[in-house]
């Protein structure tokens, strides 16, 4: 079966987490993804840890269906070897150390005078101009720098995003940034230039609370797992474990108040009639929603919320949501190949009716060496 990018191919000068995530997703979608990694040593993602049968989690996650090739882009016939596979690539997309792209001839202006069909993407951390153009950035420093770290956690306590949400944010705009250029091709002719800033991605998903904390003129509200700025919606205590709730609507507090809590005076009490007075009377609310839940089950609480249609969940480890029961009935595992041996890997977000994913095997450091060599006509090379 077809894959809708069967045919193109990438180039990825990569490393760590914003590009290879970029670059996987585009692998699922059937483009040949080479993936450069530095001779003997391979991207510094294989060693964050050894949980996956030996592997790094980060590694096997992000490089699915790539093909790895071990280069020393200093080395001058492993920079035409290099320049060989650029020349035929549709796609070059790097995340390199700021300035380092220019220093080798790799930035978008040279590639592209040669090649005005490339599409060149890199990804840096705070954006080619600007005082912070050749600062380092990594994940939770630019949680740091776009106010995330200061909007999660307690009041006591800042706390960061508990996966890569930076890098992430980063890697999927480089994704549909790409799409869409190729997109763009197709009818012009004409490649394209694309600069991703992980400054510029993350602070995009941190727009509300943005809005929120300069236009109301108030710090962010550090509220833990419940929310800061709608209520109720978050956890609550039952008769023997925490259930969520969430309450997005004046008809869906009513339904609460009458159908859940039995308690329908409490839809015009003055402190609850609308969310800005939930909010402002949240820990009054909790203590009324808890006394309501204390002699029931957390399965009898949900029963009840799922009943009169209020949204509801139950909190699970990382470790128990790959065995949720929506997941395993919408058959969303598939076997995916390691150096080490399979592993399950969840599908793409993204459902093609007729169509699977690519979702390749995770390859070992230089396993493409000779056929990469072969394939752009460069020997390989004895070295000692």
């Amino acid at each position: 079966m077809r894959q809708p990018l069967e045919g193109i191919t990438v180039v990825a000068l990569e490393q760590a987490v914003a590009a290879p995530f970029a670059s996987r997703q585009l692998a699922d979608l059937g483009a040949r993804v080479i993936k450069i990694e530095r001779r003997g040593v391979g991207d510094f993602a294989r060693d964050y840890d050894r949980t996956v049968h030996g592997q790094s989690s980060y590694f096997v996650w992000l490089n699915r269906g790539k093909e790895s090739v071990e280069l020393d882009i200093k080395d001058p016939a492993d920079r035409v070897l290099l320049g060989a596979m650029i020349g035929k690539a549709d796609v070059f997309l790097q995340n390199l150390a700021p300035g380092a792209v220019d220093r080798l001839g790799l930035d978008a202006g040279t590639l592209r005078a040669e090649r005005p069909e490339l599409i060149h993407c890199s990804i840096s951390g705070y954006g080619p101009e600007g005082p912070y153009r050749t600062k380092k950035a990594y994940d939770l420093l630019v949680q740091c720098e776009t106010g995330l770290v200061m909007s999660t956690g307690t009041p006591e306590t800042p706390a960061k995003a508990g996966i890569s949400i930076a890098d992430i944010a980063t890697g999927m705009y480089a994704h549909s940034g790409v799409l869409t250029a190729l997109y763009d091709r197709e009818r012009t002719g004409e490649g394209a230039s694309l600069h991703v800033a992980m400054l510029d991605s993350l602070g995009e998903w941190m727009s509300q609370p943005a809005y929120f904390s300069r236009y109301g003129q108030e710090p962010p509200r550090r509220t833990a797992a419940a929310h800061p700025s709608i209520s109720p919606y978050g956890p609550y205590r039952t008769g023997d474990e925490r259930v969520f709730l969430s309450v997005q609507s004046e008809r869906e507090w009513s339904v609460l108040c009458r159908d859940v809590l039995g308690h329908e005076a409490l839809v015009e009490d003055p402190r609850f009639r609308t969310n800005d007075d939930r909010v402002g009377n949240d820990g009054e609310l909790t203590v009324i929603l808890e006394e309501t839940f204390s002699g029931l089950t957390a399965d009898e609480v949900g029963d009840l919320l799922e009943r009169a249609g209020i949204a509801n969940a139950r909190l699970r480890t990382p470790e128990q949501f790959t065995r949720h029961p929506q997941l395993a009935a919408r058959n969303r595992w598939r076997a995916v190949e390691t150096p080490a041996g399979p592993l399950e890997a969840l599908l793409p977000p993204v459902e093609v009716a007729g169509r699977e994913p690519v979702m390749g095997p995770v390859p070992a450091l230089g396993a493409h060496n000779e056929s990469i060599r072969a394939a752009f006509g460069a020997r390989q090379e004895v070295r000692t």
